[in-house]
């Protein structure tokens, strides 16, 4: 029995290689789209993403050189731990040498820390809003949605691989920016952990808020469907989101109160976080600071309430780490239910 072969376009016949290459690229066809979802994703973004990763290079860099000098000398004039008034005994007549190193090198420790500090909104800016917003935009997110890629599947690949290049980026400069401040941070720089800035910059919290960035602004571009108002919710929003933790930021763990008797002197550790301050009286109750201060006679009125001694309430050192997790924690679900929603959206108008 005989075969026929079928021509080609050029008139030869095909063979049994042929046919095989076929069906091999076939298949390979079918197996490619997440690959080639992930290669046109790094192709629209690879200018930001470029801009990012230069970014964390140099940061890292200069944050590696800068902690060289900040360690030279604090091991020259012996003033680690110090702040310029320490209750520390080791730490008397170090006042002079401690605010040479601020006037030094305060203002590039706290130009690192406003960096990322900033570093997840301009992530939701130049990142998260475009991602999705261009597209709709310009209307090319029609052409692959009529490809055989699902509009879930176009939204999954749009967002992981910026995820996964957000995540990278934040988290190297979260930890290089944690081995700057484990030598100058704190007593020495007078740049303190729960600083806005500083609180903002260590550990996990840059990375929570970089990739809450991300989150909000690929849901803006997806609701508003325009690049530039995208880009202005996004900005907004992570602004107010990053201010309201500043307010619940010291109720997330309770607070350690500190009691002072009369005539006791009432100063904390240079590392503890005062969250509020005032006197209390006999029975146990609390009288605010200005309660006294606007009569003449400050102890008679101190006597006329019943006072004591002082309070403070605190965050010591040892709190940082889980304050830290906590909110990073909280960020994260927010970023998470975002992302949901966004899925959501992308289904309903999609299919």
């Amino acid at each position: 029995m005989s075969t026929t072969a079928h021509l080609g376009a050029s008139g030869r016949g095909g063979t049994a290689h042929d046919a095989g290459d076929t069906d091999g690229r076939r298949a390979a066809a079918g197996r490619a789209p997440l690959r080639g979802l992930a290669w046109l994703v790094w192709r629209q973004h690879r200018l930001v993403f470029g801009v990012l990763f230069a970014a964390t290079v140099a940061g890292a860099v200069w944050c590696t050189v800068l902690r060289g000098q900040m360690a030279g000398f604090i091991d020259a004039h012996h003033i680690a731990g110090c702040s310029e008034i320490s209750l520390v005994p080791r730490c008397e007549g170090t006042q002079a040498a401690v605010t040479e190193f601020r006037t030094a090198y305060r203002s590039n420790l706290q130009l690192v820390e406003v960096g990322l500090l900033l570093l997840p909104a301009l992530i939701g800016l130049f990142i998260g809003a475009p991602l999705i917003a261009r597209e709709l935009e310009a209307g090319t997110h029609k052409l692959i949605l009529t490809q055989s890629v699902g509009p879930l599947r176009w939204l999954a690949a749009k967002i992981a691989l910026p995820a996964l290049v957000v995540l990278a980026a934040t988290t190297a400069l979260s930890l290089v920016f944690g081995l700057l401040w484990q030598v100058g941070g704190d007593e020495v720089s007078g740049s303190y952990w729960y600083s806005t800035a500083g609180f903002s910059s260590l550990g996990p919290v840059p990375v929570a808020y970089a990739l809450l960035g991300l989150a909000v602004g690929v849901l803006a571009g997806l609701l508003l469907r325009r690049t530039v108002v995208s880009m202005a919710v996004t900005l907004t929003a992570m602004a107010v989101v990053q201010f309201a933790f500043t307010q619940l930021r010291p109720h997330l763990m309770p607070v350690v109160t500190t009691k002072f008797g009369r005539g006791e002197s009432a100063q904390l550790p240079d590392d503890g976080w005062l969250v509020a301050q005032g006197s209390y009286t006999g029975s146990g109750g609390r009288v605010p600071d200005t309660a006294c201060q606007p009569y003449s006679d400050y102890e008679a009125c101190l006597r006329k309430h019943d006072v004591v001694g002082q309070y403070m309430d605190q965050h010591p050192v040892s709190h940082h780490w889980p304050l830290a997790w906590i909110e990073s924690g909280i960020v994260l679900a927010v970023a998470g239910v975002l992302t949901v929603i966004a899925f959501r959206v992308m289904r309903r108008r999609h299919g």
